[in-house]
């Protein structure tokens, strides 16, 4: 009864402190960074907003872009995930680095939980595989 609690409390505050209402984001998308938010312990997501996360996930992708292992489908609009090998210490110094140039204050453990939270939302849905 207390987590319940706890994960309402959370996602409360953290919906107070959002600029994209979470209920018009794509069902999909909306349940990843519910589950990254929820994922990332309360002393970590302090300041912590649902755009944050997606601006994260934007870049995480757009780094893959740029290492020829994302494509995206000009007619449907569809991401292909390419196999190959993600350096994550690299994504993690990019991601860092254009949020900084975006002026958002995303710390590197932020960034770190943000894609670790992922990685594991991935593997529960079959998305990715276990090493």
């Amino acid at each position: 009864m207390q987590i319940n609690s706890y994960l309402c409390t959370k996602f409360e505050n953290i919906m107070e402190n959002n600029t994209i209402e979470l209920a018009l984001m794509e069902p999909d998308e909306r349940e990843l960074v519910q589950f990254i938010l929820d994922a990332i312990p309360a002393e970590d997501c302090k300041g912590l907003t649902a755009d944050d996360v997606l601006l994260v996930l934007d870049l995480m992708d757009d780094y893959l872009a740029e290492q020829g292992l994302l494509k995206e489908d000009e007619t449907t609009g569809e991401a292909e995930y390419l196999d190959g090998e993600v350096d994550e210490t690299e994504q993690m110094q990019y991601v860092a680095q254009a949020c900084k140039e975006e002026g958002r204050n995303i710390s590197l453990v932020q960034i770190q939980l943000i894609m670790d939270a992922e990685l594991q939302f991935g593997i529960q849905k079959g998305y990715y595989e276990e090493d």
